[in-house]
This record gives structure tokens, sequence and C-alpha cells, in this order.
């Protein structure tokens, strides 16, 4: 079990990103959290087995939402795990 940490820039406000980001991670199998930032960015939270989590993040560098574009993708893998029940929208 490993936790992810991924800033995502692009055209991802405004576009269902998040939404979309809820069910990609629903549909792999991990757990967190999305939010818009201030500066136009998506912050993703995601908690899992780390195969999961690869595939995960591939998947959000394709964006999720077919109305978004992502630019650049900054991650960090962890193993400070946190508790989450679901994934979900927070912020």
């Amino acid at each position: 079990m490993k936790h992810l940490s991924i800033k995502v820039t692009g055209l991802v406000q405004g576009v269902g990103f998040r939404y979309s980001t809820v069910r990609l991670a629903t549909d792999v199998g991990v757990t967190g959290t999305v939010k818009n930032e201030r500066d136009g960015s998506v912050s993703i939270e995601a908690q899992g087995d780390e195969r999961l989590l690869y595939i995960f993040l591939s998947k959000i560098q394709q964006s999720p939402s077919p109305f978004g574009k992502v630019k650049h993708l900054d991650y960090t893998f962890s193993d400070n795990l946190k508790s989450y029940d679901n994934f979900k929208v927070i912020g």
C-alpha cells in the first residue's frame, strides 16, 4: 500500500476533471481526494496498491475528462498512509 500526491496543471478546472477523477479512482480501486487549487491546478491524493496507483497515474496523465488537457504532472509516492474510505472531491 502506497500514497501518491499529484499536482496537475493544464486545462483541468471547469471541464469536469475532478468528477472524472472520482470515477476513474473508483474504477481503478484507489481511495483519496481531489480538489481545485487557487492557482488553476488540481491536487490529488490517492492511496492503494502501488500497481493500481501507476495505472491511475497513467490515466490521469491522459486526462480522465474528455474536455480536459493535462499539461504537466508533479507527483510523489510515499509510505505516509492516510485514512480514506473512498475517493471524493473536497474543497
